[in-house]
């Protein structure tokens, strides 16, 4: 009689056992499901958005700029002022930049299109022939001629410095008065080449050149740096909306830099051999001495016009101005970046089971088989080190300018270059993830799944993957966490994520410290988020805590129905 009742409860466990790993690979199903539905709404969504060249291209005029150079060009919430619509990101386009476009456009009979690129991009952008001109405050030094050509010069400025109004270097008169200065100058300007050539005779220390304009105005205002290099427009402007600040007039090669008037000067990038090269010089000829100073009179109003409310308030108050002038961008990034992030990470987690699963197969008995698998692991070899051993960023840039060179100036949509990047940089990760998770099964279910006639797809999909993607889990999650925070370098490529927006925020509104605060807080609560959610996966693919394995059975039949009891008396 105990020998039956041992049998039955026994029975009942493996009944329980067998629910068991049928509900975990239902819950696999479904997450794969989800997963998949999520990657091709993506990918629809962002073939919906693909770039068109080609004739179109041709009635067009595709200006490339930063929209983060004020007075020059800025970016700006409405078309106030005449300011045009940026054709790859929220808001519209203004500036001393613009208003020089806008006349070469109309001069030459096409639609003005402005394209929003990090600096780093333009003249890629320019070489690929993805744009057709720089105007963006680009001065035609030397080593820029050797990769683009350049029109006639479109301004002349002085390289001045600005400082703070109650700081020990306001009343000075010349650059030889900033002895023991700290100073800095944008991140590849002339500004800092100027700067690091005559900062030692002048006694002068020359700090870690900065990205853009308002970070160097944040440094300023926190006493980091005694001051900065900037164009007396930039500088007049800069002043407008920060009124602690001031600047000191110099004059090239009398009492400030030596300079050439190559140097100083900015002029138009384009491509060698462009054929409207000199009906733009014509366009730039027309245009009077006074008539240029007029227009940037103009541009530094329109941007003082722009930026100047969000710098003369409180902490907070700054802070509810941001929400509520620019939650629209916020909203659009967030929702770019948990796109590209969730994409990004599946089908990398897809890539990594495929990888997975084709590293676990046997060796082929036939050599010609073997050798194709030899030739297969040599090159996902070659995929996971190079895409781990190299920075995102770089491959962004590599990936997305390097299609276009080979698709003669066509470019991927911005969108869909960012969902290919993180995807394969992911699968990279990914690979030895899911190696990992199938190494910790135990080896001994595969001996069984193939003593019992399973085939090698039909174990890794019944009896490996099910317990491999419990045990990588936490990993996945991670990669996803890490995959929300590095969508932030693909804004290199002028992708609209949550960090792009964040740059424009901060650079329309001078208030850098408390944009990113805000933009830091967004990543947070996204990554928290996510977090949590992943944890009630990895609970709901665990199962019921009061679940018994195969060593319960060892018990005596006293035991058995004690636990079993309680196990009714918990379910109840």
């Amino acid at each position: 009689m105990l020998l039956a009742l041992r049998l039955f409860l026994s029975a009942k466990q493996d009944e329980k056992q067998l629910s068991g790993v049928k509900k975990m690979k239902r819950t696999v199903k479904i997450i794969s499901l989800i997963l998949v539905l999520t990657v091709v709404v993506g990918c629809v969504f962002a073939l919906s958005a693909c770039n068109k060249n080609g004739d179109e291209h041709k009635e067009k005029l595709v200006v490339g700029l930063e929209c983060a150079y004020i007075p020059f060009n800025f970016t700006q919430m409405t078309d106030a002022n005449g300011a045009v619509k940026i054709s790859n990101a929220e808001g519209y386009a203004n500036g001393y930049d613009i208003l020089i476009a806008k006349r070469i456009a109309d001069a030459l009979g096409k639609e003005l299109v402005i394209t929003k690129l990090d600096w780093d991009s333009l003249v890629p952008g320019v070489k690929t022939g993805t744009l057709d001109l720089i105007i963006a405050g680009m001065s035609p030094t030397a080593e820029r001629r050797e990769s683009i050509d350049f029109s006639d010069s479109y301004y002349e400025s002085n390289l001045v410095i600005v400082v703070r109004k109650d700081g020990r270097y306001a009343t000075a008169t010349s650059l030889s008065d900033f002895a023991g200065a700290n100073l800095v100058a944008q991140q590849g300007t002339f500004h800092d080449a100027a700067l690091e050539a005559q900062a030692a005779t002048y006694g002068i220390t020359r700090g870690t050149p900065m990205a853009t304009f308002p970070d160097m105005t944040v440094a300023l205002n926190s006493k980091a740096i005694d001051g900065y290099v900037a164009e007396e427009p930039g500088a007049i402007a800069d002043c407008a909306a920060n009124s602690q600040l001031t600047y000191v007039h110099l004059k090239n090669n009398e009492n400030g830099f030596k300079a050439s008037a190559e140097d100083t000067s900015l002029a138009i990038g384009m491509r060698y051999g462009y054929d409207q090269k000199d009906a733009i010089n014509n366009v730039l000829s027309d245009i009077s001495a006074d008539e240029r100073l007029s227009l940037m009179e103009s541009a530094v109003q329109y941007s003082t016009d722009n930026s100047s409310s969000e710098t003369q308030s409180t902490f907070f108050t700054r802070i509810g101005g941001i929400f509520q002038k620019y939650y629209a961008w916020i909203l659009k990034g967030v929702g770019y970046t948990i796109l590209v992030a969730i994409v990004g990470t599946v089908v990398g987690l897809f890539i990594g089971l495929l990888i997975g699963m084709y590293r676990t197969l046997d060796k082929p008995k036939n050599k010609f088989l073997a050798v194709l698998k030899k030739i297969g692991d040599v090159i996902l070899s070659i995929y996971i080190e190079v895409f781990r051993g190299t920075p995102m960023m770089v491959q962004a840039m590599v990936i997305f300018w390097g299609f276009a060179l080979l698709n003669d100036g066509n470019t991927m949509n911005v969108t869909l270059a960012g969902l290919i990047i993180v995807s394969i940089n992911t699968g990279a990760y990914m690979a030895e993830i899911v190696r990992g998770g199938i190494i910790s099964v135990d080896k001994g279910q595969f001996e069984g799944a193939q003593a019992i006639g399973m085939t090698h797809s039909q174990t890794m999909w019944n009896v490996i993957l099910p317990q491999a993607l419990r045990n990588i889990m936490p990993s996945v999650a991670n990669e996803f966490v890490i995959n929300i925070k590095d969508t932030s370098v693909l804004n290199v490529i002028g992708f609209t994520e949550l960090f792009f927006y964040g740059k424009s925020i901060a650079l329309n509104t001078y208030a850098t410290f408390e944009t990113y605060l805000v933009i830091a807080a967004i990543y947070f609560v996204l990554t928290f988020t996510i977090t949590r959610i992943l944890r009630l996966v990895e609970k709901k693919m665990d199962g019921k805590k009061d679940y018994r394995i195969m060593g319960s059975q060892n018990m005596d039949a006293e035991s058995i129905v004690r636990e079993n009891k309680a196990t009714g008396e918990n379910q109840q």
